[in-house]
């Protein structure tokens, strides 16, 4: 299993990704509707990615990216951008 460094890395990049969401939309002007709209998805599932409940699998990481022209590496908490 993953031990306790790895966890914490985990949960801390969990939550960056859900703030940086929720900051980039919110930069846009955009509705919650807007973006899952955009993505493909349903908006109860978007709110949960912004939220922080659920991960957004890999291809929606992208799609993300895309969408606002920023790195996987920035959404993660990895990169300034």
């Amino acid at each position: 299993g993953m031990n306790r460094k790895v966890y914490e890395e985990n949960d801390a990049t969990e939550k960056k990704l859900a703030e940086r969401l929720a900051e980039l939309r919110k930069e846009k002007g955009w509705t919650q509707v807007k973006v899952a709209d955009s993505l493909g998805i349903s908006a109860v599932c978007y709110l949960h990615y912004e939220k922080g409940q659920r991960v957004p699998p890999l291809g929606i990481i992208v799609a993300v990216a895309k969408l606002y022209d920023v790195s996987a590496d920035y959404l993660l908490g990895i990169a300034q951008y």
